[in-house]
């Protein structure tokens, strides 16, 4: 069963290894949500995860996302000193 293109699936695997844990959890299950039947056997096939993985994002989908980021990605940064 082959949804995407060869192309698209490594940009997936790609974008899938950047983000962090619970992100991947949740990509993964929106990918398999759109695809519907056969969805989460190919998404799991596609990005190496687990199909539990996959239900687990879902769960987290489910129960709703935050509006705002829980953790704070990048550092603050203080104005440059001048000398």
């Amino acid at each position: 069963m082959d949804f995407y293109e060869p192309e698209i699936e490594r940009q997936m695997r790609k974008l899938y290894k950047s983000l962090r844990e619970h992100d991947r959890r949740r990509y993964a299950a929106l990918e398999a949500d759109k695809l519907g039947h056969g969805g989460t056997e190919y998404i799991s096939r596609v990005l190496g995860c687990d199909p539990k993985t996959i239900r687990v994002g879902r769960a987290e989908l489910a129960a709703g996302l935050p509006e705002e980021p829980t953790q704070q990605v990048r550092q603050k940064k203080g104005a440059a000193k001048l000398s």
